[in-house]
């Protein structure tokens, strides 16, 4: 056998290409996706207690504030129904930040990173599943919302486009979520991190109440921060209103998140230990 031929059976071998590379990292990250998503599927409790929080605000503002906070063309319900659906979708950030952080503390990380599997996987198909969670969820609340008198007044395009928004919203919370969870590495302290700068950042906002109700110093802060933005495009969609400019401002809100806490994401994903 001559040296050409022992070396023969080596030729083509080396790195797969980035089509196969790129291939493989789909599929890794459904994979990781469906490992999280069976959670649901195997503790329907997790669903209902998703849901629940939501729908409590929905029917507490509904019926109880509803009748004490006065709106101009409209209803308080169809008023309220685009922040609930913000919130909701903000809030779902929670179950990502304390899975991760969960996983971190059992070393499940740990034991991912060692497979033969692209490293992006794991983060990815956790965002990946939360995103199809929380549409699910949205959803959810939109039917609760039809029942308490809530109706899209603006055609089924701009409907779909105003759970759009909000899941995308919504995603860009769970990836600041994913670096908090990473970062932090501790449920509790995760969750009570969580509950420091969601609440106010939703509640000062218009998602409940109009701004022109708020104290005057309250009103600056609570007129250009992102979940005002977002829950303005989504109430012109529903509703109808000038859309242009609280959607463009909503795009450049969520553009600045995930330019800044993606690259944060990965890096205490690397640093997770």
């Amino acid at each position: 056998m001559t040296t050409a031929e022992v070396a023969s059976p080596a030729v083509g071998t080396g790195e797969p290409g980035l089509l196969t590379q790129a291939r493989w990292a789909v599929s890794d990250t459904l994979t990781m996706a469906r490992r999280a998503l069976l959670v649901w599927v195997r503790v329907p409790a997790y669903i209902v207690f998703t849901v629940i929080q939501p729908v409590m605000f929905v029917l507490l503002f509904a019926y109880v504030f509803g009748g004490a906070i006065p709106v101009q063309g409209t209803t308080y319900v169809n008023y309220l129904m685009p922040g609930i659906i913000g919130q909701t979708a903000a809030f779902a950030s929670f179950g990502t930040a304390i899975a991760l952080a969960q996983e971190l503390q059992k070393g499940v990380i740990d034991r991912l990173r060692s497979m033969p599997m692209a490293r992006s996987a794991v983060l990815a198909g956790r965002l990946v599943a939360d995103t199809g969670r929380m549409l699910v969820t949205i959803l959810i609340i939109v039917g609760v919302g039809y029942i308490v008198g809530f109706r899209f007044q603006n055609g089924f395009g701009l409907a779909v486009a105003m759970v759009v928004l909000a899941t995308v919203f919504g995603l860009s919370i769970c990836v600041i979520a994913a670096f908090t969870g990473l970062a932090i590495g501790d449920e509790e302290s995760v969750q009570a991190f969580g509950l420091i700068w969601l609440f106010p950042l939703t509640f000062v906002s218009s998602a409940f109440v109009p701004i022109s109700t708020m104290p005057g110093w309250l009103q600056a802060f609570a007129k250009h921060q992102p979940v005002t933005q977002v829950v303005d495009a989504m109430r012109a969609m529903a509703l109808g209103g000038p859309i242009a400019g609280p959607l463009w401002r909503s795009i450049a809100w969520l553009a600045g998140i995930f330019i800044v806490f993606v690259p944060l994401a990965v890096r205490a994903y690397r640093r997770a230990s």
